[in-house]
């Protein structure tokens, strides 16, 4: 028997057969320490999404389900046995089998652990491999399908966009001029289905609603930002011939490690909308740090390119830096960021505060990005869109403040003006990022929706603004609470008492804003009220222009064809109009000509100063799953060392094995003594010690080597490698034209290759070359013919200098010699 519940777009699969459950989809729990025989633990199963109103009901069907599933198995336990059946027949037995279900088609990491049918194991390893895993992308869920009609649209854009610039080359190739016409009429039509691909991602894009949360309609939606895609990419052949050439190891041991890194990888490509999804991503981030430094050398490149898809216009973009992946991955990072912000219960005041808490990390994340990334090739990194998206994030949560004071707000005349201060404030914000999406570089790629729908808040909150005033000032005194009340004590005190505290008083006074030029003529002539009748029709100025905004706003979502259609918002904004006229009808006059003049513009204000924090990558840190290569800070893409050399070390009772260790993962070698065993063997000072009879020490404390050393007896089997010099010397002959320019303080080998002077020298070995500080030991015959004696070089350096340059001076030879004394570009005996 199997069972599927749909709770609100999460998707729960109970497995009846092993008697675990196994929890697909988003924000739910899985318990770890599941008893099968222990009811209490093993039904508890709670839905971690805030937004859900029938937890309660959901909650007993899951428990009626699984006591129906329980009465099913003890009625076949029963049957079996009343049949004949064995008393240790397990529950499994002589009960039908469920269809395999498609999380079993899977593909299992090499590192998870054996599953049993039933226990601790078995959900540790699925809470791991749902951690590790991300998302399911066949999960039909709203935003999976939204996620997936983006991939679709995406290749798609790409495409058109392959064809148009071949037909763009083929126009400015082909001389015929049929063809020109052909070719420029298909032009036309790639730029049609360009265009029309580019309206329907931003339809998309205009989907805010369905990532809000169920209980989002008594609000206007938030607006959040769809996730980057890109293309999966095989790592192992790049990774595997890298570690063949620099690191000389054998590629084969390191498949698991590829495998781990591709599936982390693949993973964080379909997050899931919870903590979980962010940890993921945070983990391939922190993963990319030890994948830039062990496998991409800055002078040469692995034919590895990152594509990730412009998440607003759908655009391609292509690098073979790691900055661009981190970059791609931060913003995919901050987008999780917004939806989980706008999935959070707006109606609570802790919704409001994990709203407030996702939309300001997402707002860091982006600024982050902005400080850290430069030369963006896609239009979505640009700092100029970043700028505005970092806006529009603070406003959404300057926003979210403003509706948990609503929450809390005592409906007091203080408490009103203050909160329409607040409303000012969060509309000044938003007006700022209205001019910041009107710029352009921002105008071009962001859909029109958006563009409106800030305009729309940011017309609503002046509205909402205004409200607040008119409430204060028409509704609430000291002494009059209810509406009948007010009305009474209005004709009583209307030239004798203003009717409102001291500290109302004190914030009305600074309420208003100066009145600007061109708005005196038709603006009130007073800004504080001096009676209860100046309050009235200051009050019923600021109810007639909150009714102006919203008009204008409920007029801005009809001439924008995404938003048209958008029923909740429709809701909102004819609820606060609806509000405002029925505050107004009791208190307007016919024949009033008051009603002409505007009231004054308030003045934004806010308690809460909102600051951004960068994110903290500490927070998730990860093992490097290449950490056999060995220290990063050795072993990395940016430095070379040779090709691993073993020596065999057979000390006797009078002769030891004559070399020094000192440092830590790794251990190097700190000296050599002359004429040991290890400088015979061909061991040089700074060597590192990779291996010691057969075992990896390249992370071993300097204490460890050492006891092994000593425990391998008499005979030592170690592994050496040589660090190279990889980097430029500071000095270099600028002076000299060639080696024959060179004068007689100087010693060249021609075999490496590698110059030296009195205090370095070259020798050679069956290992490859080593630099050495101190030449204690005699060369080889071999490198003897090949070298070049100095005083050889000196000599045919002097007969060739007369018929270098016939042209020029001849210098005489102290001259030549104090000159090349003093050339800082060669060193000195």
């Amino acid at each position: 028997m199997e069972s599927n519940i749909i709770v609100n777009d999460d998707t729960i699969s109970k497995d009846y057969n092993t008697g675990g459950e196994l929890y697909y989809g988003r924000r739910t729990t899985i318990p770890v320490n599941n008893d099968i025989n222990n009811s209490s633990s093993s039904n508890n199963f709670t839905n971690g999404n805030n937004n859900s109103s029938n937890d309660t009901e959901i909650q007993n069907k899951t428990n009626l389900l699984i006591s129906f599933r329980r009465k099913i198995g003890s009625s076949i336990r029963m049957n079996s046995s009343s049949s004949g059946g064995s008393a240790n027949t397990k529950p499994d037995e002589g009960r039908e089998r469920t269809p395999t279900n498609w999380y079993d088609n899977m593909k299992k990491p090499a590192t998870a652990p054996a599953a049993t049918s039933h226990g601790e194991g078995q959900e540790n390893y699925f809470s791991l491999r749902r951690m590790r895993q991300g998302s399911d992308p066949r999960l039909q869920t709203c935003r999976g399908k939204l996620q997936n009609t983006r991939s679709k649209l995406n290749l798609e854009i790409n495409k058109e966009l392959m064809l148009r610039a071949g037909a763009e080359n083929l126009l400015h190739a082909s001389n015929n001029k049929k063809m020109k016409e052909q070719v420029a009429m298909e032009l036309q039509f790639f730029n049609s289905n360009l265009q029309l691909l580019k309206e329907q991602l931003g339809e998309l894009n205009s989907s805010v609603e369905i990532y809000q949360g169920n209980n989002a309609r008594s609000s206007i939606p938030m607006i959040p930002l769809g996730l980057k895609e890109t293309k999966e990419i095989d790592f192992r052949q790049p990774f595997k011939t890298f570690i063949e050439t620099h690191y000389h190891e054998d590629a084969s041991a390191y498949d698991e490690a590829i495998t781990e890194f591709m599936e982390l990888r693949e993973a964080m490509r379909t997050p899931e909308r919870d903590e979980s999804g962010v940890a993921l991503i945070f983990e391939y981030f922190n993963q990319l740090y030890f994948i830039d430094r062990r496998f991409f050398p800055p002078d040469r490149s692995l034919g590895i390119f990152f594509e990730w898809y412009d998440s607003l216009t759908g655009t391609p973009s292509c690098q073979r830096t790691v900055a661009f992946e981190k970059a791609c991955v931060l913003f995919n990072l901050a987008a999780l960021y917004t939806q989980l912000g706008a999935r959070h219960d707006r109606t609570s005041a802790a919704g409001l505060d994990a709203a407030v808490n996702c939309l300001l990390r997402s707002a860091g994340v982006f600024k982050y990005l902005h400080n850290t990334f430069t030369n963006a090739p896609s239009k979505d990194l640009s700092p100029e869109l970043l700028k505005a998206l970092i806006e529009l994030m603070l406003s959404q949560a300057r926003e979210c403040l403003h509706e948990k004071a609503c929450l809390s707000c005592d409906d007091t005349t203080e408490s009103l003006l203050e909160l329409a201060q607040e409303a000012a404030h969060v509309a000044q914000e938003y007006n700022q990022v209205h001019q910041s999406m009107r710029v352009a570089v921002v105008r071009d790629y962001v859909p029109a929706s958006w563009v409106t729908l800030v305009q729309i808040k940011s017309l609503y909150y002046v509205g909402k603004a205004h409200q607040h005033v008119s409430e204060a000032l028409l509704w609430y005194t000291e002494d009059a609470t209810t509406k009948e009340e007010m009305i009474k004590l209005g004709s009583m005190e209307e030239e004798e008492s203003l009717g409102l505290s001291n500290r109302a008083l004190e914030i009305l006074q600074y309420l208003h804003k100066a009145p600007e030029e061109g708005e005196i003529d038709t603006m009130i002539d007073f800004s504080m009220p001096t009676n209860a009748k100046d309050r009235t029709y200051l009050g019923l100025s600021h109810g007639r222009e909150a009714n102006v905004q919203y008009d204008e706003a409920l007029r801005q979502q009809r001439m924008c064809r995404e938003l048209r259609r958008r029923t909740p918002l429709t809701d909102v904004l004819r609820n606060g109009h609806t509000i405002v006229n029925q505050l107004i009808e009791d208190f307007e006059e016919q024949n009033d000509l008051m009603a002409v003049f505007d009231p004054p513009s308030i003045m934004p204000s806010t308690k809460i100063q909102l600051s951004l924090a960068p994110p903290d990558f500490t927070q998730h840190r990860v093992d490097d799953v290449f950490h056999s290569l060995g220290p990063v800070s050795h072993f990395s893409a940016k430095k070379s060392w040779s090709v691993p050399r073993p020596i065999i070390l057979k000390r006797t009772e009078r002769q030891g094995f004559g070399f020094s260790v000192r440092g830590d993962a790794p251990v190097s070698v700190a000296a050599v003594d002359v004429d040991s065993l290890a400088e015979r063997a061909g061991m040089q000072e700074n060597d590192l010690v990779v291996s010691i009879s057969g075992r990896d020490v390249k992370w071993l404390p300097h204490d460890r080597v050492v006891s092994a050393i000593r425990d391998s007896g008499d005979t030592l089997h170690m592994t050496l490698v040589t660090p190279l010099q990889t980097t430029q010397p500071y000095y270099q002959l600028t002076k000299c034209k060639s080696l024959k320019d060179l004068s007689s303080h100087s010693t060249t080998s021609s075999s490496s290759g590698v110059s030296s002077s009195s205090n370095s020298s070259t020798r050679s070995s069956k290992y490859g070359s080593i630099n050495s500080s101190n030449l204690h030991t005699s060369i080889n015959s071999s490198n003897l013919r090949s070298s070049i004696n100095s005083s050889t070089l000196s000599s045919t350096h002097k007969d060739k200098r007369l018929s270098w340059n016939p042209f020029k001076k001849t210098l005489s030879r102290d001259r030549l010699k104090s000159e090349s004394m003093n050339d800082c570009n060669l060193i000195a005996p």
